[in-house]
């Protein structure tokens, strides 16, 4: 998926003081890029949830992405539970999404094709 990989390539940017959240056509432009099972919520988060065979499977991938989340200085909000993952994505400065947003949620899909 060419787009993607675009996505895979960019780090994520602070963003800037007075920066407006994506909204409408924009938000579905950069959705489309991601892998299926993301979703928009309320225009306001990203959000998807990864099932595992178990709970240690689960856990390996959120430690996986919290050290993307430190390399990138940008940090999602998980939740472990038995083989589940839930992942919530959003700048919390604005309350809402950026580019940023979606290059995290395209890393966070990276894992699970190596080792799911």
């Amino acid at each position: 998926m060419k787009q993607q990989s675009d996505l895979m390539k960019k780090k994520c940017l602070p963003c800037k003081v007075g920066a407006s959240p994506l909204k409408g056509e924009s938000l579905e432009a950069y959705l489309s890029q991601l892998k299926p099972g993301w979703n928009v919520i309320e225009d306001h988060h990203l959000e998807r949830e990864y099932t595992f065979s178990d709970f240690a499977k689960a856990l390996t991938y959120v430690n996986k992405i919290g050290a993307v989340a430190e390399q990138e200085g940008h940090h999602p909000d998980l939740h472990l539970s038995y083989g589940k993952v839930k992942v919530e994505i959003w700048t919390h400065k604005i309350n809402g999404l950026t580019e940023s947003d979606f290059i995290l949620a395209a890393k966070c899909d990276a894992f699970i094709d190596q080792d799911s």
